[in-house]
């Protein structure tokens, strides 16, 4: 056996590199207003034709492509990436079952005796089992370096107090966002972790004994914390200077969670475990920008997979340019809805925004001709006040085959029964279409939505299909 050190995770980061190809903070802005669109596709397919190296020499995608007669030839950059198949998450599931345990999707049987070492998570198990997530050095730490720069582009950095809600164990968010603030930027980070790992009374006395000026995390459960904190006799904004939030949210979200949290600043980001951080809002808070000289990534068509014009819903499918030593993703459907917005951004920055995420398409429920989202259902509700923040939906079809969705909802004043139909012609004028609303008591639906243990609660019942 040799001597010789092997190279550790650090040997392989290289972070000037890193830098050069995805700068951060100001350098970031200056890169982002002064590159052209011109500019910004070569630098993309720079990145892309290296990344595509690597793919060929994976098993997974050898398998994926190959069935579809694509030679090496047939790809020349990213001009061509519409050729290529587009895969979900089903496909990395029966990569796995092909060889267990990891799949064949990581290759890094082809690094011989010179594998680097790697991190290994998991999804949150959110749709389905959880994922197996593989995660190399370089490619680890560039998702890192994506993350932080929108923190910093959001107000997050030096001096502040960065209280994290994200979970932990297997599942990749927590350490991810824990790396992206500690190895980036110069935050001090919490990481609290969900109401199972630091108990939600807990984790509000110690946003108050520490100083928190920030929270990073899901606005459920963000939201939860500012009524612990109330009926604690803690004062959000006041007690727990909390500036800025930074999470998982629509705008109705950003508009509530806010006023929870005494007047704090709420910017949105987007990205999933498998890519890290694809998009994020700025300081004008006009839609989030896509973070393309890391990601390409298209709208595309729920049904047909072709690409849709900019301003219309579809699947967003992302390709992670960076990705270039352990599991390459190339057209990967993340069967989460937006859009591309429309117009120039504020800020001057020649990058692509979207208006962030709009639901799953795995997630739709299609009413009567109608898309229906559950996710936006709460947002919608929190125009009445007796609204109490957490619901689930559910769909049951009847005996002569209609589909019907009953909205169980958490209410201040369950027996008020002038509440149902309010909240019902609500939902009624701002989706349009019925359904039924059924009000319980404060506290009584977390046994479905599981909001205290999941980062990403449970929104839907299909009685469907079982």
């Amino acid at each position: 056996m040799s001597n010789a050190q092997a190279p550790t995770y650090f040997d392989w980061v290289k972070p000037d590199d890193i830098r050069a190809d995805h700068p951060i903070g100001n350098d970031f802005v200056q890169f982002a207003k002064n590159i052209s669109r011109d500019e910004l596709f070569a630098h993309q397919n720079r990145l892309f034709k290296r990344m595509l190296k690597r793919a060929w020499m994976t098993p997974f995608y050898q398998k994926l492509w190959g069935e579809q007669g694509i030679e090496t030839g047939d790809i020349k950059g990213l001009e061509d990436l519409h050729k290529l198949p587009i895969y979900d998450k089903s496909d990395i599931m029966a990569s796995i079952e092909r060889k267990p345990p990891f799949g064949d999707f990581s290759a890094l049987e082809t690094y011989g005796d010179n594998q680097p070492p790697v991190k290994f998570h998991t999804t949150s198990g959110t749709t389905g089992k959880p994922q197996v997530l593989i995660f190399g050095p370089k490619s680890r730490e560039v998702q890192n370096l994506l993350l932080a720069r929108l923190y910093t582009l959001q107000g997050i950095g030096k001096g502040d107090i960065v209280h994290s809600v994200y979970g932990h164990g297997p599942i990749n968010g927590g350490h991810y966002v824990r790396e992206a603030v500690t190895h980036w930027t110069q935050a001090i980070f919490v990481s609290a972790g969900t109401g199972v790992e630091t108990r939600s009374v807990k984790q509000v006395e110690m946003m108050r004994d520490f100083g928190a000026t920030a929270i990073v995390g899901f606005a459920d459960y963000i939201k939860k914390l500012a009524k612990i904190a109330r009926e604690a006799g803690i004062e959000p904004g006041v007690d727990i200077p909390v500036r800025t939030i930074s999470g998982h949210m629509g705008r109705e979200d950003k508009a509530s969670v806010s006023e929870m949290w005494g007047g704090a600043e709420c910017y949105d980001w987007y990205g999933v475990g498998d890519t890290g951080a694809i998009a994020g809002e700025g300081p004008d808070q006009d839609g989030l920008y896509v973070m393309e000289d890391a990601q390409y990534l298209e709208i595309c068509d729920i049904d047909t997979g072709k690409a849709v014009p900019d301003g219309q819903t579809g699947d967003m499918v992302c390709t992670c340019l960076y990705k270039d030593d352990v599991y390459p993703i190339i057209r990967f459907n993340t069967h989460d809805v937006s859009a591309v917005r429309t117009g120039k951004s504020s800020l001057d920055l020649n990058f692509t925004r979207i208006e962030g995420f709009l639901g799953r398409s795995d997630n739709m429920v299609k009413l009567r001709g109608i898309n229906i989202f559950p996710q936006a259902i709460g947002p919608l509700m929190e125009e009445i006040d007796a609204f109490g923040g957490e619901f689930y939906c559910k769909v049951d079809r009847d005996a002569a085959g209609r589909d019907e969705m009953t909205v169980v909802a958490e209410c201040k004043a369950p027996t008020d029964d002038i509440l149902v139909p309010k909240f019902e012609a609500l939902l009624k004028e701002k989706l349009g279409l019925g359904m039924a609303v059924k009000l319980v008591p404060m506290g009584s639906t977390s046994d479905t939505t599981q909001v205290d243990v999941r980062q990403k609660p449970i929104r839907l019942v299909d009685t469907r299909f079982k």
